[in-house]
């Protein structure tokens, strides 16, 4: 058998310090090479880890066999359809889009092309939280649980190299955390069958959900919390006691090679991994349900 050969779409921020490092330490992929929308940023990217940039990414798909995409939601939606129809395996970044109709338009074309998907999602492919969440679901009899997702990528003090992100910054918390935080929940709460939302302070946003086991759960989410107040905290109460999600003890690059684990297990089985396109498409469904249920924000003045 050949090693798969995967490429990367981006060069932001995440790609350089998560996606390029990874796929050109992974053993078991050829990183095959980079297309970005600044070329001469493809282009220094592809030298630090030893692969070429390509011109457009079509070029990209047809010398791969999969592709890691790292790039805003409304670029990695249409780009994943281009790269499903080319063939190409999907490892995706969160949210897979934040609009339900892209998010639907992604999952129809990997299934037309019949190709494997994997989404992204931290939490899931870290070692100690992953096990963490099977464990959990595996347990049940889960009655409420709360979630606080707070970055501070915006507040007045951030160093943060995501300050500069437009989509962050248009869309918040709800659309940049807020993934991470369904992705633990769902799995071990079931689906959530109602959402509502509030505001508060800058980009915070209070979710409340019903989910399929009948457990209730709220997070509250945001990016501009106070350095000293950001974190990450989730609680789970019931018939088994109270429990905690844990704290991750590695890095993100060790839940992507992960990821990439993932995605070459679904494309070598053909069984679909649990964090595949379709359940980033709900993530998605269930984020704009929140995101249509809050109230306009307040005129200024007052």
């Amino acid at each position: 058998m050949t090693t798969p050969r995967i490429g990367l779409l981006g060069t932001g921020p995440w790609a350089r310090s998560v996606h390029a490092p990874a796929l050109a330490a992974h053993p078991g992929v050829e990183f095959a090479g980079i297309w970005g929308r600044r070329p001469e940023a493809a282009a220094a990217l592809a030298q630090v880890h030893g692969t070429r940039p390509y011109e457009t990414p079509d070029e990209l798909f047809e010398a791969c066999d999969a592709v890691a995409i790292a790039l805003p939601p409304s670029v990695q939606a249409p780009l994943a359809v281009r790269a499903a129809e080319a063939g190409c395996h999907l490892l995706l970044d969160k949210p897979v889009a934040t609009s339900v109709s892209e998010a639907r338009a992604v999952a129809a074309a990997a299934d037309r092309a019949g190709i494997a998907s994997v989404v992204f999602f931290t939490a899931r492919f870290g070692e100690q939280e992953g096990e963490w969440i099977a464990a959990q679901a595996a347990v049940g009899g889960w009655f409420t649980a709360h979630a606080d997702w707070l970055g501070s990528v915006f507040a007045d003090d951030s160093s943060s190299p995501y300050a500069d992100s437009p989509w962050r910054r248009e869309k918040g918390g709800l659309w940049d955390v807020g993934p991470h935080v369904l992705s633990v929940l769902l799995p071990v709460l079931g689906d959530a069958e109602a959402v509502a939302a509030t505001r508060g302070p800058a980009d915070a946003v209070l979710l409340t959900m019903r989910h399929g086991s009948g457990a209730a759960s709220s997070a509250t989410v945001g990016l501009t919390a106070p350095a000293a107040a950001a974190g990450v905290e989730v609680t789970l109460r019931g018939t088994a006691g109270v429990t905690s999600l844990p704290r991750r003890q590695d890095g993100p690059g060790v839940a992507y090679r992960h990821a990439v684990d993932a995605l070459l297990a679904a494309a070598g089985t053909g069984l679909p991994n649990a964090c595949d396109i379709h359940f980033g498409l709900r993530v998605t469904e269930i984020l704009a349900a929140a995101e249509e249920s809050l109230p306009s924000p307040m005129p200024h003045g007052s």
